[in-house]
């Protein structure tokens, strides 16, 4: 089955005011480690992998179909996000900005109740992160 081998992807892009010390909070259901995606079919998950003609600038987070996806602390919602233009894309092309904890990052691939206002930490599936500036979010997990 296609679509249960398939996971959603969400990308979460994030730029630092030098906040060291920020940690992401879990990041979807069934996943309370918030585990990187490794390697699959599609190619891997880190920071800087290859993508055919472009760099992978992101993390991605294991979270499986149908998950529910948190705010990884206490966020404002800051409006949504087309993650692509190509029209073949589309099935999966929306996200949210949203910035907390000294951070803007967005989150691609879900469709959130709601595009302006706060959350509180815990927002309603692998979850990609990536800054803002492009550099490497490893170290905030």
């Amino acid at each position: 089955n296609m679509k249960a081998a398939l996971l959603f992807t969400m990308v979460l892009i994030a730029v630092m005011s030098e906040c060291q010390s920020v940690r992401f909070g879990q990041l979807c259901s069934g996943n309370s480690s918030n585990r990187r995606r490794t390697s699959d079919s599609w190619g891997q998950g880190k920071y800087g992998a290859g993508r055919q003609e472009r760099t992978h600038q992101g993390l991605d987070i294991v979270c499986n179909d149908g998950a529910t996806v948190y705010a990884p602390f206490n966020v404002k919602l800051n409006g949504k996000v087309i993650v692509y233009t190509d029209p073949k894309k589309a099935a999966i092309n929306e996200g949210i900005n949203l910035s907390g904890e000294g951070l803007c990052f967005k989150l691609f691939y879900v469709k959130p109740d709601k595009y302006s206002g706060e959350v509180k930490k815990g927002i309603t599936s692998h979850i990609h992160v990536q800054m803002c500036d492009k550099s490497d979010p490893t170290k905030f997990f």
